[in-house]
């Protein structure tokens, strides 16, 4: 507790990073919208604020804002890397919405978002919106949105763009970067590609990307096209087990080895899509249609007992809507409605080898076929008040099938989990208020409801006995309160935010249970406080700071099989929640052409993965890294050089418990001290 008040002063006396104008316009509502218009604790990342970070990848700079937390397994361009908003722990991938200029990047399985798909170079914002959108996007936006904004191609003139990168453990990463625009065309694209050994034994990475964008301005509307394409090669080093009453402790004697040496994945992507705006006098009308698809790929030795998957995911959207504004007894209006049509396909072949994969043992598909409708008012009682009302219903309709060979070579008294059809329905709704007390003070206040669908990987496991299994989990709900106020003088900002969110139903893996591993949690309640702000101390020094307060505990029930004298949950606290975490950043042009930046993150203790009963004695340590960035301007040309951890703090953000040994746990260790010098060059 001492620790928290310290952490609410310090905050509050700093000013406590989301210092942007207000009236700035974020498209993660669905439409263009000024901030200032959202009842709701929102952040803009801007491209000055990713130039200014030490961060290498998206889940860093996320990671530096509040409430936002990141499980990073092996420290190497993001690969295996989750974002958690607000304290959803291990699920916290599926709670908050990811989104690419509006498109979803969540996936319909547990592979993750392919964060290095979307490089730091070729973004132009991105937008955080906290404990909202449910009703704007239905499933996955329980902890809210995050949509990452890259550059538009409708700009004027000709340009290109080469940055390049070296750094510790063999990291060589570059990118091409060329834009072509008049009044009513534009186009722009993209080549990155990037390769490092990683800091541990089997951890190499090997990334490349291609994106390719046009817009058309047609009348009074603009036609987008919109085309990507990415591949990852990556090598599995595993985790470094520790189980003290045998004496074992890998963490400790050989924290850069690999229990895994022979396993891998790959990872193939590509997407596309259309977009038509139209304004038809003061309505605005948005057609959309977006495809999405992957390949991934993989092998896991097992000691000798070989697995290999070969996982294939498509997605097509169909997202028409219409903002109209009007008005009613003197009272403004600006009504959304709108409809989303998706259908996922996922589909899986299993053996030991990928010699095998031709003639799996197993050839499993889910499909997912979801049509939502929602509307969302957004109202401006008086010149200083608004209110948004949103309500939506969701329909998803399941199928599975699951085909065994017993003629495969992978085939030892293999058999196929009966097929599952069920259809399932979802609501949402939203009320939020926002006052403009004085010039300075604008407070809000907000509720919502919001839920997620079970997804492909939750839905397809094995019992005791390793036999397959389909199981529907129910949706997931959870009632969210928030409430809080902004403060802005100047070049000085400041926000405080209390929320509190009863999730019940919650979709889980649960490893202890028979029968397949997923599982409907007990009742949960995330709470908490969030401070952030900027001081702009003089024209060349900006001082920001976050910190946030995040108590997630379950309320009642059991955890059934759990390791431990009981299975009790109730007041346990969430596994992989920090109580605390606070950062500071700086930033000091010591000339005008040079800039220095510091970023430190502190991170209080947390409870392993697995451990909902708390049992264990051991957690993650708490841990704090300082980065720095010394940047140099010459002419057209920017030149970097990166610290990052720069007191080359031994930590981990990520381990987990043992399903079968008390004492026993794996940790996945990030590096220590890195170097890297990046130069960019704009013509």
């Amino acid at each position: 507790m001492r620790l928290a008040l310290l952490g609410l002063a310090a905050a509050a006396a700093c000013c406590p990073a989301f210092a942007q104008d207000e009236s700035v316009v974020i498209t993660a509502p669905r439409f263009p919208e000024e901030v200032r218009k959202l009842p709701a604790s929102v952040t803009v990342i801007t491209r000055e604020d990713i130039d200014r970070s030490a961060a290498r990848t998206i889940p860093e700079l996320l990671a530096n804002e509040v409430g936002v937390t990141m499980k990073d397994f092996y420290g190497n361009n993001a690969s295996g890397t989750s974002i958690d908003l607000r304290g959803y722990g291990i699920t916290g991938d599926q709670n908050t919405l990811i989104l690419l200029d509006g498109q979803r990047l969540t996936n319909f399985d547990l592979s993750g978002v392919q964060w290095a798909a979307v490089p730091l170079a070729g973004i132009e914002r991105i937008e955080i919106l906290r404990g909202t959108g449910s009703v704007l996007y239905g499933d996955n936006a329980s902890a809210g949105v995050i949509n990452i904004v890259t550059r538009s191609p409708l700009q004027p003139g000709t340009s290109a763009e080469l940055f390049g990168r070296v750094a510790s453990y063999g990291t060589v990463e570059g990118q091409l970067y060329g834009s072509h625009g008049t009044e009513s065309f534009g186009i722009n694209g993209s080549l990155y590609g990037y390769q490092s050994d990683g800091y541990r034994q089997n951890n190499r990475n090997e990334q490349q990307n291609a994106t390719l964008n046009t817009r058309w301005g047609v009348g009074s509307g603009t036609l987008d096209l919109r085309f990507g394409a990415d591949r990852q090669d990556l090598r599995l080093p595993g985790a470094r087990r520790v189980q003290p009453s045998i004496g074992l402790d890998e963490y400790a004697s050989d924290r850069n080895g690999a229990q895994t040496p022979l396993d891998w994945t790959t990872r193939d992507g590509v997407r596309a899509g259309l977009s038509l705006l139209q304004r038809l006098g003061r309505a605005e009308l948005v057609l959309g249609l977006d495809y999405r698809g992957k390949e991934q790929k993989a092998y896991f030795d097992q000691g000798g007992f070989p697995s290999s998957r070969d996982d294939k995911l498509d997605q097509w959207s169909f997202s028409p809507r219409v903002r109209v504004p009007f008005s009613v007894a003197g009272i403004g209006n600006s009504l959304v409605f709108g409809v989303d049509w998706r259908t996922w396909d996922w589909r899986s072949k299993r053996a030991d080898t990928q010699e095998n994969l031709g003639r799996p043992a197993n050839s499993v598909t889910v499909m997912q076929d979801t049509l939502g409708a929602y509307v969302q008012d957004t109202l401006q009682l008086t010149r200083a008040t608004l209110m948004t009302l949103g309500w939506r219903e969701e329909r998803a309709r399941y199928s599975g099938d699951d085909v065994a060979d017993p003629t495969s070579p992978a085939c030892f008294g293999c058999s196929a989990a009966p097929s599952v059809r069920e259809t399932q329905h979802a609501y949402a709704w939203e009320a939020g208020l926002r006052h403009e007390l004085t010039s300075t003070f604008t407070p809000f206040v907000r509720a919502s409801r919001s839920y997620r669908f079970v997804n492909a990987d939750e839905i397809y496991e094995s019992d005791a006995t390793f036999a397959p299994q389909f199981q529907l989990l129910r949706p997931q709900h959870a009632i969210t309160y928030e409430v809080g106020t902004a403060w802005r003088w100047r070049n000085h900002a400041a926000r405080v935010t209390l929320f509190q969110s009863d999730v019940s139903d919650e979709i889980h893996l649960n490893p202890f249970t028979t029968g397949i591993g997923n599982t409907n949690l007990p009742p949960s309640r995330r709470q908490g406080a969030e401070l952030d702000g900027a001081w702009q101390a003089t024209a060349t020094f900006r001082l920001s700071a976050t910190y946030a307060y995040t108590d997630a505990k379950f309320r009642e029930g059991t955890f059934p099989g759990a390791v431990g004298p009981d299975d009790s949950i109730a007041g346990k606290t969430v596994p992989l929640v920090p109580r605390h975490k606070a950062t500071l950043a700086a930033s000091w042009d010591i000339l005008p052409k040079t800039r220095l930046s510091a970023g430190f993150t502190a991170m209080s203790k947390q409870v392993l993965d697995n451990d909902e009963v708390n049992t264990l004695e051991q957690r993650i340590p708490a841990f704090r890294v300082l980065d720095l960035k010394l940047a140099q301007t010459v002419g057209p040309a920017r030149i970097a050089f990166v610290v990052n951890n720069v007191f080359n703090q031994k930590y981990y953000t990520y381990a987990v418990r043992s399903q079968f040994t008390a004492d026993r746990y794996a940790v996945y260790p990030l590096p220590g001290t890195t170097y890297g010098l990046t130069a960019e060059l704009k013509f």
